[in-house]
């Protein structure tokens, strides 16, 4: 999804280490070998090393797994993937890292829309969730709250981002540049060779149906607060959000679940990533509890 923010001190890269697994030609890093798995997906147009310093705070006492999203490693090329497809991708990540337990997943950004579908598909397989910056984005209360100068600010970015990816088979350095430059220009200071227009397929599905497009994903209010414990942290220093006031209330009124902000933009755990871990850390430490209408898959 990603929104404007103040420019990160860091850049993001590749994880150095060879994956640990490779499924279905997807590159799986595993660090840690504590007894419960935090599964960690990225979002626009971020790497597995988005969590570098997240798995370096958490490796100790969780088992860290952290995978490209399909089509975000350059390396390989572009491969457009539907949400039914990614579920299946996420799918056998999980079964293969976890197969006798339930996993956390940390997620930001695009990861967030592709993990909650996961864990709404997959409901067994997951114990809680922490969302990172995107929350209730499809929900009637998020776009009502949103004012026309936000809606056409959110519009601007996502429709030149899904255009470049339709240029990128015929265009390619120009859609690269398109979207290098809108990295910079709303905050992300990741190596711009590690940003290419292959990245911007989940825009394409949003806007033009590309890939099967996106409609018909479960409702996330439904989802955290509702099914499944969950913890929203979010940046506040955003020209618009992607959650709605009326959710946020919803969680911190609900019990296994909390939402927090800190003074930060899109990229939390880059921008304050002592505050973003003591959060988190904190509500994963808390003792088990299940969100109102919880089924199983406390965490083991």
């Amino acid at each position: 999804m990603s929104a404007g923010a103040p420019a990160d001190d860091e850049e993001d890269t590749v994880p150095g280490p060879a994956p640990e697994l490779v499924i279905d030609d997807v590159d799986v890093f595993i660090d840690g070998r504590g007894a419960h798995t935090l599964v960690m997906v990225h979002g626009w147009p971020d790497t597995p090393a988005l969590w570098d310093a997240t798995v370096a705070t958490f490796s100790e006492h969780f088992r860290c797994v952290r995978f490209h999203l399909p089509g975000f490693d350059l390396a390989k090329g572009p491969r457009p993937t539907s949400v039914d497809e990614l579920c299946d991708v996420m799918r056998r990540i999980v079964d293969a890292v976890s197969p006798d337990a339930p996993v956390t997943l940390v997620l930001h950004d695009w990861g967030c829309v592709f993990g909650y579908e996961f864990a709404a598909r997959n409901r067994e397989r997951v114990a809680r969730i922490v969302g990172v910056d995107i929350g209730d984005y499809q929900s009637a209360d998020y776009f009502k709250g949103l004012s026309w100068r936000e809606k056409l600010m959110i519009a601007g970015y996502q429709l030149w981002l899904a255009v470049a990816w339709g240029l990128g088979g015929y265009l390619p350095g120009l859609a690269n540049r398109m979207s290098r430059w809108m990295a910079r220009s709303i905050g992300c200071r990741n190596d711009p060779q590690l940003i290419g227009w292959e990245m911007n397929y989940p825009y394409a599905m949003g806007w033009f149906g590309a890939v099967g497009g996106l409609k018909g994903l479960a409702p996330v209010d439904k989802l955290m607060g509702e099914t499944l414990p969950g913890l929203y942290v979010y940046g506040r220093r955003k020209p618009f959000m992607f959650h709605s006031s009326r959710w946020v209330r919803q969680l911190n009124r609900t019990t296994g679940c909390a939402a927090h902000s800190l003074d930060t933009g899109h990229w939390v755990m880059r921008q304050k990533p002592a505050e973003f871990h003591a959060v988190v850390r904190a509500w994963l430490e808390a003792p088990p509890a299940k969100a109102q209408g919880t089924g199983s898959g406390t965490p083991s």
